[in-house]
């Protein structure tokens, strides 16, 4: 098996380099709306965005910066095939404006206009992100009544493109080795997860950047790609930033496409390719070795799974698991338009 990754340094709101119906799945995270770390990027795109925080208009001032994202929504509309899946990771805001504090909702801006685009909206989920703040509260602490909450939470929001299901051939060989075992899809299909960590991301990208992108643990894309699409597939991240869907998708084999404003991301990408066959066998062990500690907590409690599994020497729970397979990523080499992966089967 092999898979096909490009990043084009441009402007996401034309994504002229892939045609109509192209996509299976994306998974990104736009720059969040009225957090102060993305003013100068939403400015650069409309000048009537710092004129509006300039004047303290917040509400003016998220209307703009959703404007500019609902055209990477409108071209989504366009390259994502009937049926495929839009996974978007945002975080609401919450600011003082002229005095005036305030949260603002992006999750509820995305989701409207995804609609108003034809996009059916599927239950999200809520990811606890981690904190190391030593105070974490916001507004007047123990006194009554302006103290607030403090957002310590993300939304993946979840869409399909149009009302039908995906269909695929009967029996389709690459579905059914894309399973993922049972107790897996127990934790993944929770709606609030609590478990995600950036551990490989925190290795292999350093703080300037990831400073500088808002970027994404890598165990969010990857759980999402293996959710939502089967190897083979073509996965897109219209906001690349440093890579992580990209990465995500390599080792989950499926193809790729990003697209990026800042060259200097793309370019520092193939830093986080080293070891990548190493990575990968180590991914994979991971998910093997769970199966198999689950296997023998259910052998203690004479919990009997009722299939085996036909490339490995367990059973599984389900008759949809059986087939399940998984692939070692063997060699990643460069191509004039980006990156080619080859995989064995484990």
């Amino acid at each position: 098996m092999e898979t096909e990754h490009a990043c084009t340094v441009g402007d996401a709101r034309d994504m002229t380099t892939l045609a109509s119906d192209s996509v299976d799945l994306v998974v990104t995270s736009p720059p969040y709306p009225m957090i102060e770390m993305w003013d100068e990027t939403f400015t650069s795109l409309n000048p009537a965005i710092g004129d509006a925080l300039d004047a303290g208009d917040g509400e003016r001032a998220f209307s703009l910066m959703h404007d500019e994202l609902a055209a990477v929504w409108a071209e989504l509309s366009r390259v994502v095939r009937p049926g495929g899946i839009v996974c978007c990771n945002v975080g609401d805001a919450t600011r003082t404006l002229d005095g005036s504090f305030s949260q603002y909702p992006n999750h509820a801006r995305v989701t409207a206009d995804m609609r108003e685009l034809g996009f059916r909206p599927l239950p999200d989920v809520l990811w606890r992100k981690p904190t190391n703040k030593a105070n974490k509260f916001m507004g007047s602490g123990m006194l009554p009544t302006n103290a607030y909450v403090t957002l310590e939470h993300e939304y993946v929001l979840v869409f399909r493109k149009g009302a039908d299901t995906r269909p695929f051939e009967p029996g389709a060989d690459r579905r059914y080795e894309s399973a993922y075992f049972w107790e897996e899809r127990n934790d993944w299909f929770s709606d609030v997860w609590t478990d995600l960590t950036g551990t490989m991301q925190d290795r292999h990208v350093d703080d300037a950047v990831r400073n500088r992108s808002a970027a994404f643990p890598f165990a969010l894309p990857y759980r999402l790609v293996n959710m939502y699409s089967v190897y083979g597939d073509t996965v897109l991240d219209p906001f690349w930033g440093t890579g992580t869907t990209t990465l995500a998708s390599m080792l989950a084999g499926r193809h790729s496409h990003g697209y990026e404003l800042d060259a200097g991301f793309a370019a520092a990408f193939d830093d986080r390719l080293d070891d990548l066959p190493a990575r990968s066998r180590a991914l994979v062990d991971e998910r093997l070795d769970r199966h198999r500690a689950f296997v023998e907590r259910c052998r203690s409690e004479d919990d009997t799974l009722g299939y085996e599994a036909e490339h490995y020497d367990f059973p599984v729970r389900t008759k949809q698991e059986r087939r399940i397979r998984f692939y070692d990523v063997t060699d990643v080499e460069g191509t004039t338009d980006g990156y080619r992966v080859s995989y064995d089967p484990r």
